[in-house]
């Protein structure tokens, strides 16, 4: 996709109304530091469309960004962010419960890891979470540039086992630094918002 428009259009805190929008909207979620927003700005080809912070938790919202007037790539709220009161974090779960629920336009729904570390129980808690949702994500291995190639299929097994992937689910390789699996992500956010589908 040629990228002609991208901008923030809605912020979501935990009193807001979802909006009702009329373009399909592709979700990523992940746990806090897991490199959303670098992945974010790498999709779009900005340096920072998302704001990156060496300080987890960053967001606590849920952001719309419509590209092109014809999908919306929407930001969920970092998980399992240790320094959050409980309070926090349950409100933050209650957003995305919220919006999976609620959302007439979810198409898809991307899942990041870490590619560094094994699925922590809060990733394998949202990917069933999502599976019972009856969605089918496509995951994201991130920061895949902070391993040795030689360790990338390793890894890759690792996660499929850990979180008990099907045959069927998609795992990706991503670098926000090489830009590794851009093209891919963007191959299955184009499928889902094909008008002819």
């Amino acid at each position: 996709m040629v990228i002609k428009k991208v901008e923030l259009e809605t912020v979501c805190g935990y009193t807001s109304k979802l909006p009702e929008n009329i373009y399909p909207e592709i979700a990523f979620v992940g746990k806090s530091n897991v490199g959303k927003s670098s992945l974010i700005n790498a999709l779009m080809n900005r340096k920072s469309l998302a704001r990156t912070s060496s300080q987890p938790g960053k967001t606590q919202t849920i952001n719309f960004y419509n590209i092109n007037d014809e999908m919306y790539l929407v930001d969920l709220p970092g998980y399992g962010y240790a320094k959050a009161s409980k309070t926090e974090q349950e409100q933050w779960g209650k957003m995305i419960e919220e919006y999976l629920h609620t959302s007439h336009q979810l198409k898809r729904i991307f899942l990041l890891v870490d590619i560094r570390h094994k699925p922590s129980a809060n990733d394998k808690m949202m990917y069933d979470w999502i599976v019972y949702h009856g969605f089918e994500p496509i995951i994201v291995a991130t920061k895949s540039d902070k391993i040795k190639r030689s360790q990338l299929t390793k890894r890759l097994e690792e996660i499929c086992y850990d979180l008990n992937l099907g045959d069927q689910t998609s795992l990706i390789p991503f670098s926000a630094e090489t830009k590794q699996g851009r093209k891919e992500i963007w191959d299955r956010m184009e499928v889902m918002t094909d008008k002819t589908q």
